[in-house]
């Protein structure tokens, strides 16, 4: 059942660390591999909650550096699932008017992956209804590291004065440049840490950890996130005058 949500302002900028699959599978008696695959039908029952808010930026941590490390056979199923991700929904993506856009270090992905990237982001480029960010071998220090990297061939090559560079001017060399600040973070699964998970972009961002795994993650439950995210008071480090301070 959809929440009626209070005509107050919703976050532009939603992000998701979609935890827990494999634990999800396991209760089941399944492998982690169709932990996974329910984990994709979430992805897809997000997205249209996401367009029922008219949220501006959807950022889900799809796979990360980390995620590297876990064993071969499970690193080509997943990536066998991204391929048929990408494949199947991208009609979707242009019924709802979803724009596709990626963060992390593409390079590393197999190349049937970054064709079939490139195919549905440039697709659906044109699309102005919403923004569905997929975070590939990403990881939010590697992402510092990188845009640190950019800022220092800029240097050297005279295009940057070091003492000019700004917080905002850096945040244009991170792969997020062009959106929206993160205003609210959701983590699934029941754990409560962030895991190396855009870390510049989370600096004001409010947290919220719902307690199911992520196959089990519907509408309800960003509708939860949202309604949390309205009752907090965002002061940015600021002063608010209805707290009283002896």
């Amino acid at each position: 059942m959809e929440a009626e949500l209070p005509s107050r302002p919703i976050p532009r900028h939603v992000a998701i660390i979609m935890d827990g699959n494999g634990r999800w599978a396991a209760e089941r008696g399944m492998n982690r591999l169709d932990g996974h695959r329910a984990g994709i039908r979430a992805i897809r029952r997000t997205v249209e909650a996401a367009r029922r808010h008219k949220l501006q930026v959807l950022t889900l941590y799809a796979f990360s550096t980390e995620n590297w490390r876990r064993p071969p056979m499970e690193v080509r199923g997943l990536m066998a699932m991204l391929l048929e991700y990408l494949r199947r929904e991208v009609d979707l993506l242009m019924e709802q008017g979803v724009r596709l856009g990626t963060l992390g270090d593409l390079g590393r992905l197999p190349p049937s992956v970054q064709r079939e990237l490139r195919r549905a982001v440039d697709r659906t480029a044109a699309n102005r209804d919403g923004f569905l960010n997929l975070a590939l071998s990403y990881g939010g220090r590697d992402e510092i590291v990188r845009a640190a990297r950019t800022a220092t061939r800029l240097a050297a090559t005279g295009r940057l004065v070091p003492d000019d560079l700004t917080e905002q001017s850096f945040a244009e060399l991170l792969d997020t440049r062009g959106l929206p600040d993160l205003d609210l973070l959701i983590r699934t699964g029941g754990e409560h840490r962030v895991s190396n998970f855009l870390l510049w972009q989370l600096a004001y961002a409010e947290l919220w950890f719902a307690p199911v795994y992520w196959p089990d993650f519907e509408g309800r439950h960003l509708d939860e996130a949202i309604l949390e995210f309205q009752s907090r008071r965002r002061r940015f480090g600021g002063f608010n005058p209805e707290i009283s301070v002896p």
